[in-house]
């Protein structure tokens, strides 16, 4: 498996950036993440902090090297994450839970597969064209697919997302096989509520992802203004050797089965006394979600 990647968050003309974003990857498989912490709820940030080490704890465990098994994983992790903001805003006496979006996508063996919940999106662009991209859980996407006027006051009320009372709605994609030079964009709704998808897809398919990403945000900043949202971006290319070369290529021919690299980690740029998760609590989740899928495919059947 060679993919190039990038990463970039800029604060915008918020008080604080409560973006999160990341990628983990073993030999056979990689898991790629980002989460956007919902503003007029408190910690945002510690939502958005929450699901992608939750995420990235079940990939840890389920990617022995390969998942297999990628949808329920998807499905199981999304949900975990959630449980696991319920419970952080339980132990605190939270009046009101943080609460955040997500959007996740595992490549294995050629073959892209992914989650989202909330507005964050996921964009694949193939030769400059945009061949797909995830449709948001708001309510201005819902008229804009009925056909109806779509207004901005309503553009950012979403109707679904992590870490509120009500159970998430989320949507799985199909599997995609990948070509060699499709690339994969992930952002928060800094970026495409200020770009155009046409002109995301367009940067995106005109340079390395090293030189669309900074470009992509730098464009979402300037368009927006001193008001605008943060933006944040995690992008890769995959299997271009011309690109592997001259950008952030990684490689994990060389990596053993045994092997997991991550970027997401407990980070010091949020006040936390949430403990890791532990093998024995990412257990316990697992064997709940898959006694839950076994639950769902008996009733199927009968």
């Amino acid at each position: 498996m060679k993919f190039s990647v990038f990463q970039v968050s800029r604060k915008g003309g918020r008080e604080k950036n409560e973006d999160r974003m990341g990628y983990c990857y073993t030999r056979e498989s990689g898991l790629f993440v980002l989460a956007d912490g919902m503003g007029g709820h408190p910690e945002g940030e510690m939502a958005a902090q929450l699901a992608l080490q939750t995420v990235a704890a079940f990939f840890q465990k389920a990617a022995r090297p390969a998942v297999h098994a990628i949808p329920e994983f998807l499905t199981g992790a999304l949900m975990a994450a959630h449980h696991q903001i319920l419970r952080y805003s339980a132990e605190k006496g939270m009046l009101d839970s943080p609460r955040t979006t997500l959007v996740a996508a595992v490549i294995e063996r050629g073959v892209a597969h992914w989650i989202h919940c909330g507005d964050s999106r996921l964009y694949l662009v193939r030769d400059g064209v945009l061949v797909t991209r995830t449709r948001d859980h708001s309510f201005s996407e819902q008229q804009a697919q009925m056909g109806l006027p779509v207004t901005h006051v309503n553009r950012n009320i979403l109707f679904t997302c992590l870490g509120s009372p009500q159970k998430p709605i989320f949507d799985i994609s199909a599997a995609i096989p990948l070509q060699q030079g499709d690339k994969m964009l992930l952002c928060s709704d800094g970026l495409w509520g200020s770009v155009p998808d046409v002109e995301i897809a367009r940067t995106l398919g005109g340079h390395p992802v090293s030189q669309a990403v900074p470009e992509l945000a730098e464009l979402a900043l300037r368009s927006a203004g001193p008001h605008s949202d943060n933006v944040t971006i995690l992008a890769l290319e995959w299997e271009t050797p011309d690109a592997f070369e001259s950008t952030r290529g990684i490689s994990t021919d060389s990596i053993t089965d045994g092997m997991f690299e991550s970027t997401i980690q407990n980070t010091g740029n949020i006040d936390t006394d949430a403990d890791e998760l532990d093998d024995a609590e990412i257990e316990r989740s697992i064997a709940e979600i898959n006694e839950a899928i076994k639950r769902t495919a008996a009733r199927r059947t009968s």
